[in-house]
């Protein structure tokens, strides 16, 4: 999971897009294993065309636009990636950090994944590396200020458990590429180094994402909606060790699947932010770990 993006590049370089390790990015320093979403609208029963509407690009990572259900256009607009995306660097286990300044910038990215708009942060709402792995960035302006000036909605996070055999793609605005695979199931506790996550998505094998994609939105087809967001990969078979999650069951069993990558759900986060997108981890169904 710590490999620098460098060597990532140098990877892609020798092996190719395709056969690169699914190693993340971090800046200025190395990073957790990452994946990558993409934004695919999905009329049912037909798959749309995907898109990279609402995606965005940081320095070290991808990203997204994404809104609550409750959510207002003038609301402050959020930015969601993964906790080991952060400029400051990973979140120790047993880390959160909420509310805390920072004034980092997104590349804000349209449907065929041209550069539109640089959004900044005003602060990072909320981030951990414990139980789940995301970063939830509040930024200056609102979503109607976007909408009117890019014509560029954001993503929706869904607020139901994602489903076995779901249809997905993660969409990478670090890279601007897209991976569509199914949900193949959910690993009761995924170990990597420090750090262990809870009900992680586990992806069908051609997921194959790679370093950069990590804080990828993971999308359901069928509905548009973020039902993930795209975090780490076993990439050589390793047992529990940085770049090489292992699987752990209720009774403590240990299953290692080398080359198949996961993502963190993100249907319980709407339950965490109330009015005008303002966390409230005390608010009746917010289960986020608390600093």
């Amino acid at each position: 999971m710590n490999k620098p993006l460098l060597a990532a590049l140098a990877a892609l370089v020798i092996t190719g897009a395709g056969a690169a390790p699914a190693v993340a990015a971090q800046a200025d320093t190395a990073a957790p294993v990452a994946k990558s979403a993409s934004v695919k609208a999905a009329a049912a029963p037909a798959i749309q065309a995907v898109n990279f509407a609402g995606t965005v690009s940081l320095s070290n990572c991808s990203g997204s636009l994404v809104r609550f259900p409750n959510s207002e256009a003038d609301d402050p607009a959020l930015v969601m990636s993964n906790g080991h995306c952060l400029e400051t660097g990973f979140p120790e286990a047993g880390e959160v950090i909420v509310d805390q300044a920072s004034t980092r910038t997104f590349g804000l990215l349209n449907a065929s994944a041209t550069r539109v708009a640089t959004l900044r942060a005003s602060k990072i709402a909320y981030a951990t590396m414990t139980d789940t792995d995301v970063s939830i960035y509040q930024l200056t302006t609102t979503y109607a200020a976007i909408k009117s000036s890019y014509n560029i909605s954001p993503l929706t996070l869904n607020t139901t458990h994602p489903v076995v055999g779901t249809a997905i793609t993660v969409v990478s605005g670090y890279w601007k590429r897209t991976y569509a695979c199914n949900v193949d199931g959910f690993a009761y506790r995924l170990k990597e180094g420090e750090w262990t996550w809870k009900d992680s998505v586990r992806y069908t094998s051609a997921c194959q994402t790679i370093g950069g994609t990590s804080g990828s939105p993971v999308v359901d087809n069928a509905t548009g909606n973020v039902v993930a967001v795209n975090n780490t990969g076993n990439e050589d078979g390793g047992r529990c060790t940085d770049n090489n999650p292992c699987e752990v069951d209720a009774n403590g069993t240990v299953t290692v699947r080398q080359g198949i990558n996961y993502a963190q759900e993100t249907y319980q986060i709407p339950a965490c932010f109330g009015l005008d997108n303002k966390l409230d981890l005390s608010a009746s169904g917010c289960t986020l770990p608390k600093p």
